[in-house]
């Protein structure tokens, strides 16, 4: 027998323990709860979990609008994957950079189509060189009959005087001469007159609406996706086309040689977009992943509330352990860490924060939301969604099967999760409202104005299975479960 077999210490999790509440100054209210993720800043730290059932492009624009980041799941094909990640780069902007057009000979059918399929309510009309002409509008069109669709856009548009500004024009100035005009869409043209970009009306309202969202430089949503170590290039080319932000190298076991080989393969091809990898539960694995490329290093193997890997495979790391060993070797080499799994109210993602995390990936708390695409049932009185792992069998039989690294020359695969429901939580905004709360409560408690100051200050006291009895509501008959979260 090895006998440096044992690990050496013993491991603990959320439960096993709680926050000192200490001197305090700070009002929950007026914490700052941004981090940066090797320079994309979050205003609110939290990402979805890369799950079939958590997050498509719903999901993450509902995320990036209220300061945090969706990693879409790869259980799809390059080009569905693709589309989601154009759906949420598509779905707010500052100024569109390449707007849609169409040629003055296209037809009203035509158009139509166009504004159906990418969900648009106009559409520029420019000439074969780029040239402005024209601007086509659901009020052009409205009172049309069924056989003025085989005309030419060019006898329903706008056209004369066509309001447009030049290349450059800021959003405050965009705002006057939309609100002059009383018009809803300002085409910016060149001195040639090409269309060059797009303001409209429903992008300015979003930024206003949402101030805390998480944009890039031209003002559209951020967002992440996962790939695998299968087809990792052409996947990784195709997500990077289509303008993601993050690479999510996307396993149950990081500390690899395939996951390995794959970021380098990555971070040589693709040197741009923030590259994340994991999971690992070890400052040994942390140093590895972040030698073979990767920017920030995801923390977790088995927290899952649907993981079965600990008890099908024996293996895995309690949370808060794995956490807070990976911070320390994650702070010498100056990566951040995500903290993913594990996490079933928001009083962890507090604890998580002390542990040394810079973000929290949920996946659970998020898959009963509006925006998550698992179906919703009525079961005995209560509303609940469809929730599963991404190692369940189900999940193992689409394209993220390589994910677990399980399958057989059969094609037959070890679940290492299982299908579940979880309880119906109405719309994201509302629901991440509640979790922040909880977050700004616990910072409150330990006199932290930021999350850097949450980890420096905060203590950590280990409970008993009695100090966690007593943590719960206890000796009463609960009718209200709001605390949960």
């Amino acid at each position: 027998m090895n006998e440096d077999v044992f690990a050496g210490h013993e491991a603990l999790t959320f439960d096993d323990l709680l926050v000192v509440p200490d001197w305090s100054e700070v009002l929950p209210a007026d914490v700052d709860l941004s981090t940066d993720l090797a320079g994309i800043e979050l205003q609110t730290p939290l990402m979805s979990a890369a799950m079939d059932t958590v997050t498509e492009a719903p999901l993450a624009i509902a995320i990036a609008r209220v300061g945090g980041i969706g990693v879409l799941h790869r259980n799809l094909s390059i080009v569905d994957q693709t589309a989601e990640v154009e759906r949420v780069k598509l779905a707010q902007a500052g100024m569109i950079a390449a707007p849609i057009s169409l040629s003055p000979q296209a037809s009203l059918s035509e158009a139509e189509v166009l504004m159906a399929t990418h969900k648009i309510s106009g559409v520029p009309i420019c000439e074969s060189d780029g040239r402005l002409v024209g601007i086509l509008t659901n009020r052009d069109v409205r009172f049309c009959t069924l056989d003025e669709y085989a005309k030419p856009v060019t006898d329903f548009m706008t056209s004369e005087p066509l309001v447009t500004a030049p290349l450059g024009t800021d959003l405050d100035e965009a705002i006057a001469i939309l609100h002059r005009h009383r018009i809803e869409k300002l085409p910016l043209v060149d001195e040639h007159g090409v269309l060059a970009g797009l303001i409209t009306v429903k992008d300015i309202a979003k930024r206003i609406e949402y101030p805390n969202s998480t944009v890039d430089d031209a003002g559209r949503l951020r967002v992440a996706a996962a790939i695998g170590v299968t087809d990792t290039i052409e996947r990784a080319e195709a997500l990077v086309a289509a303008g993601v932000d993050m690479l999510v190298v996307d396993t149950a076991h990081g500390h690899s040689a395939g996951v390995v080989s794959a970021l380098e393969a990555i971070k040589m091809r693709f040197p741009e977009p923030v590259l994340i990898a994991g999971n690992v539960v070890t400052a040994d694995g942390v140093e590895m992943l972040v030698s073979a490329g990767a920017d920030v290093v995801k923390v977790g193997v088995g927290a899952g509330s649907i993981c079965t890997t600990r008890v099908v495979a024996g293996a895995g790391m309690p949370q808060m352990t794995a956490i807070f060993d990976c911070a320390r070797a994650a702070r010498e080499l100056g990566v951040p860490l995500i903290a993913d799994g594990g996490i079933v109210a928001s009083g962890d993602i507090v604890k998580a924060f002390v542990a040394g995390a810079a973000a929290v990936m949920l996946g659970n708390l998020l898959a009963g939301v509006d925006e998550a695409p698992g179906e919703l049932e009525l079961v005995e009185g209560a509303m609940w969604k469809t929730y599963r792992g991404m190692g369940s069998a189900g999940a193992m039989r689409g394209r993220a099967s390589d994910r677990y690294g399980s399958g057989q020359s059969s094609g037959k695969h070890v679940a290492e999760g299982v299908e579940a429901r979880v309880r119906y939580s109405g719309s994201l905004a509302e629901f991440v409202g509640q979790l922040t709360g909880g977050l700004r409560s616990g910072m409150g408690y330990a006199g932290a104005a930021t999350l850097a100051d949450l980890q420096h200050r905060a203590r950590l006291v280990r409970v008993t299975g009695a100090g966690l009895r007593e943590s719960h509501p206890h000796d009463v008959a609960v009718v209200r479960d709001d605390w949960a979260t």
